[in-house]
């Protein structure tokens, strides 16, 4: 059981720093010239961002949930396995993800106020800085996550 809320905290963790990373760019991305995005980079950027934000906000609320589920276990096996082997460095990057994806979560509310439709163009750098924050506390947490479990995985 714990195995599958894992890959389900796995799967829920891809999309989520995808759909982020997609509303970042996004945000990032000069108006192309003319209609349509040119090569991989633009088109990568070129995504209606304000379509992301409630789906954005429901993935990381059950990413975060997910992860609650098998917190349990990474206390008992893993982090017991980074003590007994003097790993306090792979310790610290724990510690670090669970501050960072909770400073996220509490981020989230700005994060849906500055996203709600009709945009307001004064508040472009905002949205452009705040996304760009979430994006990065995911992505940290998904390096993090993913090197822990391989130094020992959950369940296994």
């Amino acid at each position: 059981m714990m195995i599958l809320a894992l890959l389900l905290h796995a799967v829920c963790s891809l999309f989520l720093v995808g759909a982020l990373s997609h509303q970042a760019a996004a945000t990032w991305r000069r108006a192309p010239a003319t209609g349509r995005p040119a090569g991989v980079v633009a088109g990568f950027a070129a995504v209606r961002a304000p379509l992301y934000a409630r789906a954005i906000a429901i993935s990381y609320v059950l990413t975060m949930v997910l992860g609650d589920v098998v917190y349990g276990p990474y206390r008992v096996d893993v982090k017991t396995m980074l003590f007994d082997l003097q790993l306090w460095p792979w310790n610290g990057v724990f510690e670090i993800k669970e501050h960072l994806v909770a400073l996220g979560f509490f981020l989230l509310g700005p994060y849906l106020v500055l996203w709600r439709l009709p945009l307001d163009a004064t508040l472009a750098r905002s949205r452009r800085l705040l996304t760009t924050a979430l994006a990065a506390i995911v992505w940290y947490a998904l390096v993090a996550g993913h090197l822990l479990n391989n130094l020992k995985g959950v369940g296994f």
